[in-house]
């Protein structure tokens, strides 16, 4: 590559991610992190939606104690199935055009939850939903990913990612505020109306993958503009090819992720994203009712619940630099944490204040902590199957966010105490605590 120092004109064979390696972040950049942001923003309240309203449905509808965790997980199941496809699909044909389609699918899933009669219908609509909402997180990551610089990438991708927690907390006093006021059916038309307004924006806005539209070929001018609006000032020679230095992968996207040494890092990925999410989606689904049943009103429990997710947002900005400089070590250390802040919130619920505490805990470590591995999951796949590797990372671990409900379901029907059901809830982090240490030593 040849620079023409008086006027930054680049010349010759030009190495896309070397290029953006050396920029610093940029407003472009941090415009890319906020429209994907703005997505999952969206998708952390459409996901939670249904834990939050669940304790207004079973008194409306008369359901018994643990009875909506099917319909809990078939919203995971959902995610679990957009992921799987969505990921490698979007290798194939672009970030961009998965992003816009799981946005209006997921919309539309959640509008339509507010008309829902029954739980039978319940559960369809959720499985409609939730497959938007897992085809719209892995290449949200893998976008983020692809425009960020390597020494900043994990902290990018993470700042990116808090828009789901956000969303989520969001979620939860909202419906603090709407139920009492109109109903648990508000709660689904406000998560199902945005992402549809939303749509018009993501399509002026939206860039596509600068790494995938140049190993795609045929691409030069639209690199050529990206590669611009990173780095104001620069422009290139007609002689100019944009080119990643990876190769192009051909055969079963899912292969690769097991190819060249990959395959024992993907499998103890593969382990810290089922127990994380399994332990997340066990207290994100259940928190709320189980506060309730404690005494606490349903809109004071979806509030308090909200700590969860609010913890994730204060661990996610607070955890990004450690993540970049001491990568799965820092993500074993906090899943440590988490284990024993889970295990504290069944001891501190004769107290308000202590088990919010122990709750925000909780979500700083368990949300931080998912948020870090999907981070770390981008950095580690190559280009042609990163959206393949997040997504099928998170794909598996929805398997845990299905199982996380009907476990704590199960449990609550037993009518087990909140003290030996959190001490339960603690041993998936200590199991993703032990993996991420593994992965410190391996990847």
């Amino acid at each position: 590559m040849a620079v023409t120092a008086a006027d930054k004109v680049v010349s010759g064979a030009v190495d896309v991610p070397a290029f953006v390696d050396r920029q610093p972040v940029g407003a472009f950049q941090i415009r890319v992190l906020v429209v994907c942001a703005a997505v999952l923003f969206i998708d952390g309240f459409d996901t939670q939606a249904i834990g939050y309203v669940a304790p207004a449905v079973a008194q409306e509808w008369k359901l018994a104690r643990g009875s909506l965790g099917p319909v809990f997980s078939a919203g995971l199941f959902g995610l679990m199935i957009g992921a799987l496809i969505f990921g490698p699909m979007a290798d194939q044909i672009g970030r961009r055009r998965i992003i816009l389609a799981s946005t209006v699918v997921f919309g539309i899933g959640t509008l339509l939850t507010m008309f829902a009669p029954d739980t039978t219908w319940l559960i369809v609509l959720r499985v409609l939903t939730g497959l938007g909402l897992g085809g719209a997180m892995p290449n949200a990551v893998a976008l983020t990913s692809e425009f960020s610089p390597h020494r900043r990438r994990a902290t990018l991708v993470m700042t990116m990612f808090a828009g789901f927690s956000i969303g989520a907390a969001l979620g939860g006093l909202l419906a603090a505020a709407l139920i009492p006021a109109f109903g648990w059916r508000s709660v689904f038309l406000v998560g199902g109306l945005v992402p549809l307004l939303l749509v018009p924006f993501l399509l002026k806005t939206l860039p596509e993958s600068i790494r995938f539209l140049a190993m795609a070929g045929d691409h030069d001018n639209e690199v050529a503009d990206l590669l611009k609006k990173i780095a104001p000032g620069t422009s290139f020679a007609g002689n100019a090819k944009f080119v990643v230095p990876e190769p192009k992968l051909s055969g079963l996207p899912v292969a690769h992720l097991f190819a060249e040494g990959r395959g024992s890092v993907t499998i103890l990925l593969w382990i810290v994203f089922f127990m994380s999410l399994l332990d997340l989606y066990l207290l994100s689904n259940w928190l709320p009712t189980v506060l309730n049943d404690l005494g606490v009103s349903v809109s004071a429990a979806a509030a308090i619940g909200a700590m969860l997710q609010v913890g994730g947002v204060v661990g996610t900005f607070t955890l990004g630099r450690f993540i970049d400089r001491f990568s799965f070590r820092a993500l074993s250390l906090t899943y440590l944490v988490a284990a024993v802040a889970i295990a504290a919130i069944g001891s501190a619920s004769h107290s308000i204040v202590l088990v919010t505490a122990t709750i925000f805990a909780s979500g700083f470590c368990i949300v931080g902590g998912q948020i870090a591995s999907n981070a770390l999951t981008a950095t580690f796949y190559p280009t042609a199957v990163r959206s393949t590797g997040v997504g099928w990372a998170l794909g598996i671990g929805r398997i845990g966010s299905i199982v996380g409900p009907l476990v704590g379901g199960a449990m609550l029907a037993r009518d087990m105490g909140a003290q030996p059901l959190f001490a339960a809830a603690a041993v998936p982090a200590l199991v993703a605590a032990t993996a991420a240490f593994t992965l410190a030593r391996r990847a």
